[in-house]
């Protein structure tokens, strides 16, 4: 959540009003999350704003800031766990409204909508190398960088040049990589109030394109293999942490070791097709999930002294973000 913990969280009239003179054609009102929520899961959203420009998400940020609003801000919900309670504070959407690519030689500049997989095919197609192990990672640009995710794991960070941000008070702020502090899933934006808006990456000249295609169609089948496609998920809910991996091996090996693939709360379930997936077989509450995500924690450390740590975030309704295995039990109210 962007804001102080005394911020105003109630959605009014007049606010609906003053976002629909920023943002004309992208304010929604009563917005089910489960139907925006790839793991098909979440109560309703008081409003949610969907920016079309950099400009118009800094003057949301200036208007919250003056007006002292509370807010949170997500992309397409690829790694997000809402709760069922749904969303109290207005909520800034970035995706498909946002979403320009251009491509000059080898530098690639982003806006933070992209979707993921069609910015590693462009990158592709223009014969570059370095987007490979993006091009099966479902989300947008802005997340993608905010988590410093990839595959393989591999990190985006590696490839940027510079990334712009707008920060709570509506100012433009522009980072380097060194800057960005990016390190194994994680960035320095991950503790600042600031919404990523654009981002411009670096890469290679391919000594084949075709074989760039190949290596890129490998990585989809792959992951078409192993990962539960079609059924509702958030993708990995644990980071595969590389100290850990010649030890125990990769999350995924490790819940299957425990002998949890399958294993079933209420409408949730760690998925048998790969064990790093919870899935919604039918119905299920964030607090199915929560309970899946602490007992597979717990008995990793218990009878592995395996520590697993939470990949997937967790939205409570007044638009607090926290680790998935992070949440204050007395404050969610499950």
């Amino acid at each position: 959540m962007t804001g102080s913990h005394n911020m105003q969280s109630v959605v009014t009239k007049a606010l609906i009003y003053d976002l629909k003179k920023i943002v004309p054609s992208g304010v929604f009102v009563n917005l089910s999350l489960a139907k925006i929520s790839r793991w098909n899961i979440g109560g309703l959203a008081d409003v949610i704003v969907r920016p079309q420009s950099p400009e118009q998400i800094r003057k949301l940020r200036e208007y919250f800031y003056k007006n002292n609003i509370a807010h949170v801000v997500i992309g397409m919900t690829s790694n997000l766990l809402f709760s069922d309670k749904g969303l109290l504070v207005p909520c800034i959407q970035l995706g498909y409204e946002m979403n320009k690519i251009n491509i000059d030689s080898n530098i690639v500049t982003a806006q933070a909508g992209a979707w993921v997989p069609k910015l590693a095919r462009e990158v592709q197609k223009a014969k570059l190398v370095g987007a490979e192990h993006i091009c099966g990672v479902p989300g947008t640009l802005g997340g993608l960088v905010y988590m410093n995710g990839g595959s393989q794991r591999k990190g985006i960070g590696s490839s940027v040049s510079k990334v712009v941000s707008i920060d709570s008070k509506g100012g433009y702020v522009t980072r380097n990589r060194v800057d960005c502090l990016f390190a194994y899933r994680s960035s320095i934006y991950q503790c600042r109030d600031e919404i990523i808006s654009e981002v411009v990456l670096n890469f290679e000249d391919a000594d084949s394109s075709s074989l760039v295609r190949k290596e890129m169609l490998s990585i989809l089948s792959s992951r078409k293999k192993k990962f539960p496609r079609k059924i509702p998920n958030c993708g990995s809910v644990f980071k595969s942490d590389p100290s850990a991996y010649s030890l125990y091996g990769p999350p995924g090996k490790i819940i299957e070791d425990l002998g949890l693939k399958g294993y079933a709360r209420g409408g949730a379930k760690i998925s048998e097709e790969h064990a790093n997936f919870i899935t919604n077989i039918e119905g299920a509450t964030s607090s199915d999930v929560i309970f899946l995500i602490e007992l597979i924690k717990e008995r990793a450390f218990s009878e592995l002294g395996c520590q697993l740590n939470a990949e997937v975030k967790y939205v409570d309704e007044h638009g607090c973000i926290c680790a998935a295995d992070q949440i204050d039990k007395n404050k969610a109210k499950f």
